[in-house]
């Protein structure tokens, strides 16, 4: 699931990463006519194609659902700077549609390290559980990606993932019941776009298993008050699933992750002890953007 691009690649990349435009939006969408101009750009560098084909395939084939980009040596090169942002963006807009649903928000979302955040949370510094982005809104995002640029710079932070199906299906048809009705509830609904309605309560079982439908799991529901025994019991199993069934890795500079939220959910390790003697310029920093599969990339309906 991790991507090395080969040297020719890296290299034409390198060089297109200083003449791609600034993007354009349309409302919180990747406007069509910098998608255009990106693609073309990245259809002249060698190897593209067969790069493109290998993402694709590692994010929508059979088994799969994630991909690590390791952009190091471009990042290296280039700095994360503005240049970079837009070879990112780029490459991403031939996964899906980049957008970004939270209005008070530019399309790359900081993802920083905040010594006085609930440490469950992204910016926080503890455990972040495992969750799908946006589980109470009707749309949710296809996809959610994370592009590394500081690590922890004590080691720790490791991102975590788990094969949802596949975590479902090892339930018993009890909590399977139990996790298909309409019975969660899990934070709240302010300034979005584009990701429909609010969806409160929600099934975390949305759709059979055959389809695309999602499974709309986030291990703080398990504290919302109002779940019945039986239901927050269902839904502490399939969290101990995931656990049984994760996998981590630590995100480098200039990596970035993708992940089909139809398949995987995501968390992530603690941070390195000692964040208070790290400066704030150099702790763990991420920018996270979020995709729009084809086919729904216009204004979601509420």
């Amino acid at each position: 699931m991790f991507i090395d691009l080969p040297n020719e690649l890296e290299e034409a990349l390198i060089d297109l990463g200083s003449i791609l435009p600034a993007w354009s939006t349309e409302g919180a969408f990747l406007a069509d006519s910098t998608i255009e101009r990106y693609r073309a750009e990245l259809d002249s560098a060698p190897l593209f194609g067969e790069f493109r084909h290998s993402l694709l395939s590692l994010l929508n084939g059979t088994g799969a659902g994630y991909a690590v980009v390791r952009l190091r040596n471009i990042a290296q090169a280039m700095g994360a700077g503005d240049p970079f942002l837009r070879l990112a963006t780029a490459i991403l807009a031939e996964v899906a549609i980049p957008f970004q649903p939270f209005q008070r928000w530019p399309l790359w979302k900081e993802i920083g390290t905040n010594l006085n955040a609930n440490p469950g949370l992204s910016t926080g510094t503890g455990y972040n559980a495992f969750h799908m982005d946006l589980v109470n809104v009707t749309q949710p995002p296809d996809y959610t990606t994370l592009l590394c640029v500081r690590p922890d710079p004590l080691g720790a932070g490791a991102s975590i993932l788990s094969d949802a199906r596949a975590a479902v299906t090892r339930l018993t048809p009890s909590s399977r019941a139990l996790l298909a009705d309409v019975a969660y509830s899990y934070g709240s609904f302010f300034e979005l776009s584009d990701v429909g309605g609010e969806y409160k309560p929600f099934p975390v079982l949305d759709g059979e298993p055959a389809d695309l439908g999602f499974v709309r799991f986030t291990a703080k529901m398990l504290a919302e008050s109002g779940l019945d025994e039986a239901h927050a019991h269902a839904a502490k199993e399939l969290a101990d699933q995931m656990v049984a069934g994760q996998i981590s890795f630590t995100l480098q500079r200039g990596d970035f992750l993708i992940v089909n939220q139809h398949y995987w959910v995501h968390g992530r390790e603690p941070l390195g002890a000692g964040q208070h003697d790290v400066a704030p310029e150099d702790r763990r920093l991420l920018l996270q953007l979020f995709l729009r599969g084809a086919g729904t990339t216009g204004p979601a309906a509420s």
